[in-house]
């Protein structure tokens, strides 16, 4: 009876240390709410891009995401009708994108010339990235 006992009361203190390492949880948020401030993905893509000048520079054609970070802007700039299109990545800071509540429209402005979007390295829908 002893060694029953003495079993137990060592037994015990393992069985809980085990029950408590392995009911710690990490604190994974799986559902969010978004923000009146945020945008959808869809109100971006065919955005057209103006300049100070209220010059067409370009189109937003996708997003690039960097670890689940908007980095950029893939921009489609000059062409007609999608041929002979040039695309380009731009920061998400270089484009401004704005809400007007009184008109319900998306706008998209930033401080470059046409020229100069086409004249940026060039993005290619190859490899991995292939569509």
């Amino acid at each position: 009876m002893r060694r029953i006992l003495i079993a137990f009361a060592t037994t015990v203190p393992l069985i809980c240390a085990a029950h408590a390492q392995t009911t710690e949880s990490t604190s994974t948020q799986t559902f969010v709410a978004p923000k009146p401030t945020d945008v959808l993905s869809y109100n971006l893509i065919g955005l057209k891009i103006k300049n100070g000048g209220n010059d067409d520079v370009g189109e937003i054609k996708d997003l690039v995401l960097s670890q689940n970070t908007l980095s950029g802007y893939i921009v489609s700039v000059g062409g007609f009708l999608g041929v002979g299109e040039h695309y380009v990545v731009v920061s998400p800071e270089a484009v401004k994108i704005n809400y007007d509540e009184k008109d319900k429209k998306w706008t998209a402005t930033m401080d470059a010339t046409k020229e100069q979007l086409k004249a940026a390295p060039e993005f290619k829908y190859e490899g991995r990235w292939k569509r």
